[in-house]
């Protein structure tokens, strides 16, 4: 019994394989051999076109990586430019700072001058005006003339002194030297004790007597 099951099961297996291998069967074997063989192809061109577009999908990637790199480079160029500016502005400010206080020192310092030289020259008037009241007082007494003379001085005349010649002249130069004080010089004759007379007058401010003084010198002068 055991060999007729084999020889069964080979009749079968010959059946199968004669079936297999008939016309038909061969033929829709090669059918499906070139429809595979289309597919393929049709495969591989879809995935050649696939490949290229993302061959220029890589290299616009790439490009607009370098756009953007410039970018950044300009940027930051632009942002280190700005920077440079904005120091410098900074600079010029505190440059603008610093004159606009050297401005303001120098408006504060030539008001208090102005303000030194207005009550100078107010002061300078005010002994102008006693020079002038001590000459009126003794122009007729002591035979004085006083007249403005080049260099801001004031020449002091005294007559009637030589009672041999009256209108013989007797004269000083004066001014008021930069300290704002009485300096005295140019006297014809020379007095000696001139010097003297003109520290006492810095020290006193008293004119009157100053000019008494030298009258009194210049008449010794005559009677010696």
């Amino acid at each position: 019994m055991v060999e007729d099951e084999l020889a069964l099961v080979d009749k079968r297996i010959n059946e199968f394989w004669n079936k297999f291998t008939s016309t038909d069967t061969s033929c829709q074997m090669m059918g499906l051999r070139g429809t595979n063989k289309e597919s393929i192809k049709v495969f591989a061109e879809k995935m050649s076109v696939k490949l290229k577009e993302e061959e220029r999908m890589v290299e616009m990637f790439l490009e607009y990586k370098n756009q953007i790199s410039r970018h950044n480079k300009l940027i930051q160029e632009k942002k280190d430019n700005l920077l440079r500016l904005i120091d410098e502005v900074k600079g010029k400010k505190q440059e603008l700072e610093v004159l606009a206080v050297n401005i303001q020192n120098l408006k504060e310092e030539y008001s208090r001058k102005k303000e030194s030289i207005s009550s100078a020259n107010k002061a300078n008037e005010e002994r102008l005006k006693r020079l002038q009241k001590s000459a009126d007082l003794y122009k007729d007494r002591l035979g004085l003339e006083i007249r403005k003379i080049y260099g801001e001085k004031l020449q002091f005349i005294f007559t009637n002194i030589d009672p041999k010649h009256f209108e013989s002249p007797y004269m000083f130069s004066l001014h008021l030297n930069e300290a704002r004080d009485y300096e005295v010089s140019d006297s014809t004759p020379h007095l000696e004790c001139l010097a003297e007379f003109q520290e006492n007058v810095r020290k006193t401010n008293n004119f009157s007597a100053f000019l008494a003084n030298v009258r009194k010198a210049f008449t010794a002068m005559v009677y010696n």
